[in-house]
């Protein structure tokens, strides 16, 4: 949410596992997909497949996301689609990146931290945190 003011002049989708985030901030046609993690295998195949149906169906120029598995998903959906893709670790992983977000470095055109100290020459990039 706290990007939503940099992303005021494009035309933005938002997809979430949380749907009542989109209520709470007042976006309108929030997309849902299924809450994932590494012990639910079977809950990540079902968020992949979700993934990438929305990535067919909305056709993203551009995919940012801020951490976890169901972001990841939809982040190398976009890559496999041609778009391209951003990879922002999540503020609350401040003492390392998160699994996720360690895996997004082999998928993400950009991938950055919002951690200065976990930010390096092979690691992601730090460009400033956003709180």
């Amino acid at each position: 949410m706290l990007l939503r003011p940099a992303l005021e002049e494009f035309s933005v989708t938002y997809a979430t596992s949380n749907p009542q985030l989109g209520e709470r901030h007042g976006i309108p046609d929030v997309l849902d997909l299924p809450e994932s993690n590494r012990s639910r295998p079977l809950r990540v195949i079902k968020c992949f497949l979700r993934a990438w149906s929305l990535v067919r169906q909305e056709r993203p120029d551009v995919i940012i996301s801020t951490g976890a598995l169901p972001g990841l998903l939809v982040l190398i959906c976009g890559r496999m689609n041609g778009a391209h893709t951003i990879w922002l670790d999540s503020v609350a992983n401040s003492g390392r990146l998160s699994m996720s977000g360690r895996w997004a470095g082999l998928f993400a055109d950009r991938w950055m931290t919002q951690w200065e100290h976990l930010s390096g020459a092979k690691g992601p990039e730090y460009a400033g945190a956003l709180l």
